[in-house]
């Protein structure tokens, strides 16, 4: 029972990880958009499409290693929860289908969208990477507010409720706290890791959403709390809304910093909120008596031993290399520092990180 415990914890922490790292990848898809959108009709603009990439590059040599938090916390929760895993992607496939679908997408348009010379080809993947983003950032809102809750289960802990009812009121107010918290969270971003012109879009937007995520996160949390949760996890609440005031101060400042420090930890608050109020269970019903609990959904003792020595073993291994990934890609990005052509490829950015000199094009025939 106690490494149950340990590793309901360690699927809170994967959780966490994931939100906060994946989030800004979320937000600055989503401002792609925004900020990347192209007027109808009009000629190409070499200095758009120079801005276009470098939102793109801010997040391109990190995205896909932020992914692996999410396929972490689903492999430790087969492993560790096998029970709450069939229950959850069964009773929860449809949305949890559309959510892999968008991923999928978005990964296409980060790996495709330098690979052809045209300017349709590149305006679609934009347009899938903002749908791909938008999507899983919405509906992980949904799927964490109903799982506060509560769902539908029957004697035999399967989910009998249907598509339909996880869009009740409560979990959609969910899906747009995520939605404003990732764009905000990724506004912050682009303002801390970019120069010039987009540095400053993102900084004036993310002044004006900390706000507005104030306020729709604060109404959901404090409708989780009187409704669904348990009395400690005010607390929870109490950081993330000083976090948040934290944002809005720090953005009007200009301090990028400081902003993105306190979007992290109003998501960390968050999941300690989720996670807090399903505890003891590990996916609450609404008849109690059918929900399944840390005890009732884990492996055998002798399982959890086992994942908890190689989590010991690698863990600081996986969390070295990550750390020293945003080590090499710590600096700001600029246009002046995209060159004419396509896309930039990875080796170029990670040439530009250490110094290197540029590789000289090809001539074209």
């Amino acid at each position: 029972m106690d490494l149950a415990i340990v590793w309901f914890l360690l699927i809170a922490v994967l959780w966490t990880g994931y939100l906060v790292l994946e989030g800004f990848d979320f937000g600055v898809g989503m401002l792609l958009g925004i900020f990347g959108r192209r007027r109808r009709g009009a000629a190409p603009d070499a200095t758009a499409e120079k801005n276009r990439r470098v939102i793109i590059n801010t997040i391109g040599p990190v995205w896909d290693g932020n992914e692996v938090w999410l396929l972490t916390a689903g492999g430790a929760t087969f492993a560790a929860f096998p029970e709450w895993y069939a229950t959850l992607f069964s009773g929860f496939y449809i949305p949890l289908l559309i959510i892999l679908l968008a991923l999928i997408v978005r990964v296409v348009a980060f790996e495709w969208r330098g690979k052809i010379e045209s300017e349709t080809w590149r305006t679609w993947a934009d347009r899938a990477l903002v749908i791909g983003s938008w999507v899983p950032a919405v509906l992980w809102g949904v799927a964490f507010a109903n799982l506060v809750r509560g769902v539908e289960l029957d004697a035999n802990h399967q989910y009998v409720g249907g598509f339909l009812a996880l869009l009740n009121p409560f979990a959609l107010l969910g899906g747009a706290v995520t939605a404003l918290l990732f764009l905000t969270h990724g506004a912050v971003f682009l303002a801390l890791k970019t120069d010039g012109e987009i540095r400053e879009r993102a900084s004036v937007l993310a002044e004006r959403l900390a706000p507005v995520t104030l306020v729709v996160a604060g109404a959901w949390a404090v409708w989780a709390q009187l409704a669904f949760s348990v009395p400690w996890t005010w607390a929870a609440v109490a950081v993330a809304a000083v976090a948040l005031v934290a944002v809005v101060r720090a953005t009007r400042a200009r301090r990028e910093g400081w902003a993105f420090t306190g979007t992290a930890v109003t998501i960390v608050a968050a999941v300690v909120l989720i996670f807090g109020s399903m505890y003891p269970d590990v996916m609450p019903a609404l008849d109690p008596a059918n929900s399944l609990t840390v005890a009732n959904a884990s492996s055998s003792p002798y399982t959890l031993q086992i994942m908890t020595w190689v989590a010991v073993a690698l863990t600081p291994v996986v969390l070295l290399y990550q750390g020293w990934t945003y080590w090499v890609f710590r600096k700001r990005i600029s246009a002046e520092q995209i060159p004419e052509g396509v896309g930039l490829s990875l080796r170029k950015i990670a040439d530009q990180a250490w110094g290197s000199k540029p590789e000289t094009p090809a001539p074209r025939s």
